[in-house]
């Protein structure tokens, strides 16, 4: 006769915090204290963490140092793969604290890669930016981006830290954005993402690729970025004409 597993208490905790969800506690609401979970739930504070960090694990909460641990809003964090997409506006939108830290910047020869997909030819001087995205102090994403360095040559590093690209793209060098083609695939997290990341090796990833276009039709971004599955949700509208 198989026998049954018994599910650990934070994993209990976790599906009863989950249930609630929704039904009594709305986004952004607080959650108890942990000293008040446990007083409830006649729990440990070991097991309180081990579900709050489950919670988190499943997108359900977002914690805010000093505040408390509060319940997300997931359809304010998902992005629509139909609009238009900025990392620094979603977040600002979702209510949270963006933050984004230049890793490298400096110019590149562009690989038959980044050549193609940018329509230069091989070995043409390119701007290479690596860039780790934080929400809440919180890493959630990893980019390179590539650009021409022909649009962009006053493009600096201390413009970089101060405006978000997209800012800078429209503002300061007259690139409107037409639109952007983005694509992604489930993937796992490897050793220089997961540590940039904050997650094990091997953890579950987004793997995404975009490529943005001027109203001149050129292209004037490649981006790879990995994101944490944990913290990133993806959503598509289809409209019927």
């Amino acid at each position: 006769m198989a026998t049954v597993k018994k599910q650990p208490l934070y994993e209990q905790l976790a599906d009863t915090l989950s249930d609630r969800m929704g039904v009594e506690l709305a986004p952004g609401d607080l959650l108890p204290s942990e000293r008040e979970m446990c007083g409830r739930y006649g729990i440990s504070r070991t097991t309180v963490r081990q579900a709050m960090a489950e919670l988190e694990r499943r997108g359900l909460v977002v914690r805010r140092h000093g505040k408390g641990t509060f319940v997300a809003d997931r359809s304010a964090d998902a992005t629509n793969l139909m609009q238009s997409y900025s990392f620094t506006q979603q977040m600002r939108e979702a209510g949270r604290v963006p933050r984004t830290d230049v890793l490298f910047f400096g110019r590149v020869e562009a690989t038959a890669e980044v050549a193609r997909m940018l329509g230069l030819r091989l070995g043409d001087p390119t701007f290479e930016l690596q860039r780790l995205r934080s929400a809440d102090a919180v890493p959630m994403m990893v980019e390179r981006t590539y650009l021409p360095v022909v649009p962009f040559l006053s493009l600096s590093l201390e413009l970089l830290e101060a405006k978000p690209l997209y800012e800078l793209m429209e503002g300061e060098f007259g690139q409107t954005i037409r639109v952007a083609e983005e694509e992604f695939c489930a993937s796992l997290a490897r050793p220089a993402d997961a540590e940039l990341l904050g997650v094990p090796v091997g953890s579950p990833v987004l793997d995404l690729t975009r490529v943005t276009y001027s109203t001149a039709n050129e292209a004037i971004e490649y981006t790879l970025s990995v994101a944490r599955a944990d913290r990133f949700r993806y959503k598509v509208s289809h409209w019927r004409s």
